[in-house]
């Protein structure tokens, strides 16, 4: 029998041996070097507006305009910021239907203050030759179209030719209508109105 105290002594030095080939097995990489022992990585810092993509005239509110007009349309812009296309073509569409029915009443005091003077002079003699003769008028049936044709500046005036296809009738029988118009607006003024200017036939 052993004695108690050599079997404690031996179990101690057998579980050393085990202990000190766990370290130098566990402490090895592969290539039987020592480990190297790393911080750990600090997280990356992530700028929460990096990924933001800049948007499209974002930095100020001015209109990109298009079409064989955008340089004049611009010209206009940059002299009179309250200047807005869409509302622009909205008044026009007003404009050609009040005008073209004022004319087709004989309504002078409608069509006065809504065109230039030399306009108005022709379409008053045209109002007063039909009064005399007894034709009948043409009445807007409806637009067919509006859209913008070209636009400049002129000094302080303002010039939008607006190209317009609308349906005429004198209650027999109906025709179509391609005309050019002209508006013209001094942006100094403090009168917002456009007014027509002129009228060509459409080619």
């Amino acid at each position: 029998m052993f004695d108690p105290v050599i079997q404690v002594v031996i179990l101690a030095a057998i579980a050393l041996f085990v202990l000190f080939r766990l370290y130098t097995v566990l402490g090895r990489g592969e290539d039987n070097s020592p480990v190297q022992r790393t911080q750990p990585a600090k997280p990356r810092q992530v700028d929460p507006g990096a990924n933001d993509l800049p948007l499209p005239n974002a930095d100020n509110d001015r209109p990109i305009f298009t079409g064989p007009a955008a340089g004049g349309l611009e010209d206009i812009y940059n002299a009179d910021n309250s200047f807005n296309e869409a509302t622009f073509m909205r008044g026009a569409k007003a404009a050609y239907t009040m005008i073209v029915t004022a004319f087709a009443a004989g309504d002078r005091d409608t069509l006065r203050p809504l065109l230039d003077d030399d306009v108005y002079e022709a379409w008053d003699r045209a109002i007063a030759e039909r009064e005399t003769t007894g034709a009948s008028a043409f009445d807007l049936l409806r637009i067919r179209r509006a859209e913008i044709e070209s636009a400049e500046m002129d000094g302080n005036m303002a010039r939008i030719w607006v190209r317009y296809e609308a349906e005429l009738g004198d209650g027999e029988t109906t025709r179509t209508a391609r005309e050019l118009w002209a508006y013209m607006h001094d942006v100094t003024a403090n009168d917002p109105n456009w007014i027509l200017d002129d009228v060509e036939e459409a080619k």
